[in-house]
């Protein structure tokens, strides 16, 4: 099959629209459940804000992961899924009194708490209903990490976790609270992190801290360090799967668990962000003075990632394979911002090509919105159009 009948098979499907390929998301998961499956202490939870598409989780329940959810929405999405609730952990800093009940009525294994007032309240609603809520701290352990500034989670500034100064405090009034059971710290330092010597850092901080328990004669049972481990979205047919294993060769050589403990990550991206990819449409080529522009008819309804984060996405064009030359690649929202790249190479196009936004299976659809009045997209699996 040529790349333009390729392309021509892509345009029977109207576009913009999601495609995952099954076969790539179903080798990552084979990776990294055999490299974590190194340690019987590792325990994964599905980070769902990056992908609750079902063509997705269908893989992910399979492969034995539990669920981390950060709503109400996402425990029952991924109860609708027929994820052992058991195996869920639900973060957040602002969880309201409906979600807080959602997630003790379904039996969730674990509340990530985020604050003394959050605390409080899971408290009173657990001892109302004659429950019981099993509870890790979410810890600030002011480490950064060198990602985008919106999405660093683990400075003093940020409104995540307790401060580290607080902890003791905290874990004393926890301990005091009838309707909590406090089982471990939760950590959480940022997303789309590749550089190791982040890990290394939240590894350090956290031995800090066993350390100090020790010395109070304290322990957790478990210790989650939350998840960030980014993907290479410049060369995405290089790089398909993550360095998993060493990702947890970090956690293994410098975090000193103590006996009996369980070591929990929530991963996300790392999982899903290479199987999808975003196909749309030229539907124009606008040539002003001193710019080419691609007008496509996906914009930041479908994507807004470039537009929030300036995240950078590898372009494609499927149709062809002629000389390149330089485009601006926007979408067709009334907004400036919407734009996918600047003075970016691409083959001669024109209307009417097949364009693929690559590495668009995390934070892609499950961000997608209705602005401008539009339809959200669809989603189809490689399988069915190849087999079209």
């Amino acid at each position: 099959m040529t790349k333009r009948e390729q392309a021509e098979r892509y345009k029977r499907y109207a576009t913009p629209y999601y495609l995952y390929n099954e076969a790539l998301l179903q080798q990552t998961l084979d990776t990294l459940t055999c490299e974590m499956g190194k340690d019987p202490r590792y325990v994964m939870h599905y980070a769902i804000k990056a992908n609750a598409n079902p063509i997705v989780l269908r893989h992910i329940k399979a492969a034995g992961l539990g669920i981390d959810c950060v709503s109400g929405g996402e425990i029952e999405v991924a109860c609708n899924m027929g994820f052992d609730p058991r195996k869920m952990v639900f973060a957040g800093v602002g969880k309201a009194d409906w979600e807080i009940k959602l997630g003790l009525e379904k039996g969730i294994g674990c509340f990530n708490v985020e604050s003394v007032p959050e605390l409080d309240v899971i408290n009173q609603i657990a001892t109302e209903t004659g429950k019981k809520a099993d509870i890790c701290l979410r810890i600030n352990p002011n480490v950064g990490a060198h990602t985008h500034a919106n999405i660093v989670t683990g400075l003093s500034d940020n409104k995540f976790g307790i401060d580290m100064a607080h902890m003791f405090d905290v874990i004393e009034a926890a301990n005091a609270m009838t309707g909590i059971n406090l089982i471990g710290l939760h950590f959480h330092i940022g997303s789309q992190i590749t550089e190791m010597d982040d890990f290394i850092a939240l590894c350090d901080r956290i031995n800090e801290l066993q350390d100090m328990l020790d010395a109070r004669g304290m322990s957790m049972k478990i210790i989650n360090v939350g998840g960030g481990l980014g993907i290479d979205y410049e060369a995405p047919e290089t790089n398909q799967v993550p360095d998993f294993k060493a990702f947890f060769e970090v956690y293994r050589k410098n975090l000193k668990l103590r006996e009996g403990q369980e070591l929990h990550f929530e991963l996300g991206r790392a999982i899903v962000a290479q199987c999808g990819t975003l196909i749309s449409q030229v539907l124009y080529v606008k040539d002003n003075t001193n710019k080419k522009f691609v007008i496509l008819d996906a914009g930041m309804t479908e994507l807004i990632r470039p537009a929030l984060y300036d995240a950078h996405h590898k372009i494609v064009n499927l149709s062809s394979d002629g000389p390149t030359d330089t485009y601006d690649v926007v979408g067709p929202i009334c907004e400036s911002s919407d734009t996918f790249a600047i003075n970016t190479q691409l083959p001669h196009t024109q209307r009417g090509d097949v364009i693929a936004i690559m590495s668009a299976g995390a934070y892609g659809e499950t961000m997608a919105s209705g602005y401008n009045c539009r339809s959200l997209p669809k989603s189809y699996s490689l399988n069915d159009i190849m087999a079209d």
